[in-house]
């Protein structure tokens, strides 16, 4: 576990011991690993700065597999990945970093292809589960017509960790904005439009800001032909996170997890038919750990679909995926072949 004493590494190393895998401690700062093993004795301490290759490969020797929670992963995720494929172990990471997810698939797809090692970037809230919400709608087909993803959050208290990663991306965005058009990643400098949304009840109608680019406009199209994926976030959110002001998370359970809740509406036009796929939980960092951790498993237990870089709707079986997240997602799909999907954007306001 690289990362390991951040607010999402925190959640993952939990569930991995839930599931029965005894977690080794890594990442950058060893005063932070030491604090966290102090809470739970037992746990292996591997401190490896990411600028270390011999320091990584100790980190990872003897393990079966790398899940990375640090960030910013354009920092990070190269040299984790290079020391996974020296050790000849799989890599998962949690990335949301659209450049830095690019960077995954641009300069591993053909090493990790040729090694016969898997490599499954954004195995998290924002890259995955929309990733695997869309593909399970699809089914059986490799192309649409368009995808739109809206993310209902009641509010979003962002992590320093992801404070840190989003000045990384603005930086390498040149402030400008990012969205999946025309087959393709495109930088723009138009300003956020705000338009409506109708989520299913009991959220209703939203405003949202359009858009809003999050890591699904990498992973989506890595395996599914598609013109255009468009995103959208509720206005609420969109605010907290730009407000400096805005607190991190703080737990209201014994799980540690916030009081936020979360609603993703995906939908798959293809020609006249559309499909509907909606995941409800609660807290995106938390949720993250049972996909990071349940792709690992199935890694590990060969049910996996092919072998290089690949997102989480490529390489599983998105429907069974979904299903055994059942303790931590509510997920309903809906086929209606009307023309066109009652919750499509009205015109801007």
């Amino acid at each position: 576990m690289f990362g390991a004493y951040g607010h999402t590494g925190r959640f993952v190393v939990d569930h991995l011991r839930e599931r029965g895998f005894v977690p080794v401690l890594s990442g950058r700062d060893a005063d932070k690993l030491r604090e966290l093993a102090a809470s739970t004795p037992g746990d292996e301490v591997r401190p490896a700065p990411v600028d270390d290759a011999a320091a990584l490969d100790r980190a990872l020797a003897g393990a079966a597999a790398v899940i990375n929670c640090a960030g910013p992963f354009a920092t990070t995720a190269a040299p984790v990945i290079e020391a996974a494929l020296r050790a000849g172990v799989p890599y998962v990471d949690v990335a949301a970093e659209i450049e830095a997810n690019v960077d995954t698939f641009a300069r591993f797809a053909d090493r990790a292809r040729a090694a016969g090692a898997v490599v499954v970037p954004a195995m998290a809230f924002y890259g995955g589960l929309g990733d695997l919400l869309a593909t399970a709608a699809l089914g059986d087909r490799t192309a649409a017509d368009g995808i739109d993803i809206a993310y209902g959050l009641s509010g979003w208290h962002p992590t320093a960790g992801t404070r840190a990663a989003g000045e990384v991306s603005h930086r390498r965005r040149a402030g400008r904005g990012v969205r999946y058009a025309g087959g393709r990643l495109q930088y723009h400098d138009d300003a956020p439009v705000t338009v409506r949304w109708a989520f299913p009840e009991p959220m209703g109608e939203r405003a949202v800001v359009g858009d809003f680019t999050m890591a699904d406009a990498v992973t989506i199209p890595s395996h599914v032909s598609v013109p255009a994926v468009h995103s959208y976030m509720t206005v609420e959110a969109a605010g907290d996170l730009a407000a400096p002001d805005t607190p991190s998370p703080a737990a209201v359970d014994e799980r540690g997890r916030s009081g936020q809740s979360f609603l993703v509406d995906v939908t798959v036009r293809l020609g006249d038919d559309r499909r509907r796929a909606v995941a409800r939980g609660q807290d995106i960092y938390a949720v993250t750990a049972p996909l990071a951790v349940e792709a690992v498993h199935r890694i590990l237990t060969g049910r996996t679909r092919t072998v290089g870089v690949a997102s989480a709707g490529e390489i599983f079986d998105a429907r069974d995926f979904l299903g055994a997240l059942s303790g931590h997602l509510a997920v309903d799909f809906e086929s209606d072949p009307g023309p066109a999907a009652p919750q499509v954007p009205a015109a801007a306001r």
